[in-house]
């Protein structure tokens, strides 16, 4: 029988002996047990619950988050919940503030600069203390997604927040996608306003201490926050802040959790390793990870190994027949494994050539899934009542119904090389009402329009409820949309055809700009993580 050291990395494993994630604890373990871990479907139900636990801090806790892009007016939960009213009022009443943006590159490139500068200059007026963090690798990013809220002398309430929902625009959705209010510009198959799919985990437990580990390393770093002379004269002359201050005392770690009164999960207490990427820098190494880390990459090699019966996914991007490859090896080895796939059904970028190089990445990793699974590999796209495409932007993986993943990572070379990323993997020793089971189920029942499981627990009626769902779905389309439509937001995924003069453009742009390689070169051309 398989064992949590069958499932999660080792601290060996883990390939970055300079960090602290996995220093004192007990029995040399890189993981914590204790935890209890909560999906949060899509960014209404995640805003709601990060808006009630900050309007509970109080003098003396602390706030720490990393965002990829920020709105200072993005509303948690309608007027006057934007998001830098609620950080703000919070360093008013004497929380401690401490924040790390992604700097960003120029609007112009289709980025996020002005936002993030916007954001970070509303928490420092209130008298927080926000950075714009630029310490990447060339033509990289900074993707975390975490907010950790420790309390002083209340640690049963220390919660952290894992995943792939930006605090910003366009995140604010519900299950019935009708779009957020402050949408983003997005392919025009995706209207005005674009509906939105993600998820977030919710962590509670000795677990928190890791996510806040993530986040001082990161806080620590003495390199400057920004090489670049212009970007530095424009903080000077914006009398922005970019030297980190030094951070508040560590608390001691929070307890093992039991499920808060106000939140009914019927979970056991859980196990959860967190697993980051971060690239190897030239000249100015991350000192908590000089030769980098891809303990995601090589996290999901090993669970994956371990695949029997279901691989369920849903994936913003799904590039890289590299990071597709032990998906497909799995499927070659197991004849009964299955694997759902749920994936935008189109590109987000208004851009052809970018979207056309996102589709020529896609079809190259469904490829691979397809000649190893053939039938057993099913792929979805998802769309609401109206009939506009859902934006698939959660990063979700759950095996067998024993070990999944929320984070910012997605399934390509980028994710698992080049940018930081952030990643909580949970493991379910009991394989029954634990957060993978869960997570699959809530998420199951969201795209095939239920409101009870209905037998989805097992593996094989889940697949063919899927596949029927879908073809249901499909088919009254195909009718024109007569009678009563289907139950149910999935339809099949259909690759795109692109016109054979415009693949070598799509080609180039995808390895070059969508979908670098950050290993280094002898374990790139050594084909490891």
């Amino acid at each position: 029988m398989a064992m949590v050291s069958d499932w999660f990395l080792k601290p060996a494993e883990r390939g970055n002996s300079a960090t602290r994630i996995d220093s004192g604890k007990p029995d040399g373990t890189a993981w914590t047990a204790g935890n209890i871990v909560i999906p949060l479907i899509d960014g209404h139900s995640y805003f709601a619950r990060l808006r009630e636990v900050l309007a509970g801090t109080r003098r003396g806790d602390v706030v720490m988050f990393t965002d990829w892009r920020g709105d200072a007016d993005e509303k948690l939960a309608g007027p006057g919940t934007e998001v830098s009213a609620i950080l703000g009022a919070a360093a008013e009443r004497g929380v401690i503030i401490k924040g790390l943006i992604w700097r960003s590159y120029d609007d112009r490139l289709a980025f996020s600069a002005a936002a993030n500068r916007g954001l970070t200059d509303a928490i420092q007026a209130a008298g927080g203390d926000c950075l714009l963090d630029m310490r990447v690798k060339v033509g990289g990013s900074h993707h975390q997604k975490l907010f950790v809220v420790r309390h002083a002398g209340r640690p049963e309430l220390d919660v952290a927040f894992v995943g792939g929902i930006d605090l910003c625009h366009g995140r604010n959705d519900g299950n019935v996608h009708d779009g957020d209010p402050q949408p983003v510009l997005m392919a025009p198959q995706y209207g005005p306003r674009p509906p939105w799919h993600d998820v977030q985990a919710e962590i509670r437990g000795p677990a928190v201490a890791d996510v806040e580990t993530v986040f001082r390393e990161r806080w620590n770093d003495p390199a400057e926050l920004s090489r670049h002379p212009a970007r530095r004269l424009r903080d000077l002359v914006d009398r922005r802040k970019s030297k980190a201050s030094k951070l508040p005392r560590r608390m001691a770690d929070p307890p093992a959790a039991a499920a808060p009164s106000a939140v009914d999960t019927g979970a056991v207490t859980q196990h959860v390793q967190i697993l980051r990427t971060y690239p190897r820098l030239r000249g100015t190494p991350y000192p908590f990870a000089p030769r980098g880390e891809r303990s995601i990459a090589r996290g999901y090699l090993k669970a994956l190994k371990q695949a029997r019966r279901l691989i369920y996914v849903e994936d913003q991007y799904l590039w890289s027949s590299e990071v597709i490859g032990p998906f497909a090896e799995a499927l070659r080895s197991n004849p009964d494994l299955h694997m759902i796939a749920i994936v935008p059904m189109y590109p987000d970028s208004p851009s052809r050539s970018v979207a056309d190089a996102q589709a020529h990445g896609r079809h190259a990793a469904l490829n691979v899934l397809w000649e190893a699974g053939g039938d057993r590999v099913a792929t979805y796209g998802v769309e609401n009542a109206c009939g506009t495409p859902i934006y698939v932007h959660a990063k979700v993986c759950v095996i067998d119904d024993t070990w999944a993943t929320v984070g910012s990572d997605n399934f390509n070379l980028r994710s698992w090389t080049y940018d930081s990323e952030l990643t909580c993997a949970v493991y379910d020793q009991t394989s029954g009402d634990g957060f993978p089971r869960q997570l699959r189920l809530a998420l199951s029942q969201e795209h095939l329009g239920l409101t009870e499981p209905e037998g989805l627990e097992d593996p094989a009626i889940a697949f063919a409820a899927f596949a029927r769902c879908a073809k249901e779905l499909q088919a009254w389309h195909d009718s024109g949309g007569i009678g009563e439509r289907p139950a149910g937001q999935l339809r099949p995924y259909e690759q795109p055809d692109l016109p054979r003069w415009r693949r070598p453009l799509a080609r180039a742009l995808y390895r070059a700009v969508c979908d670098p390689d950050g290993r280094p070169t002898r374990m790139r051309l050594a084909g490891r993580f």
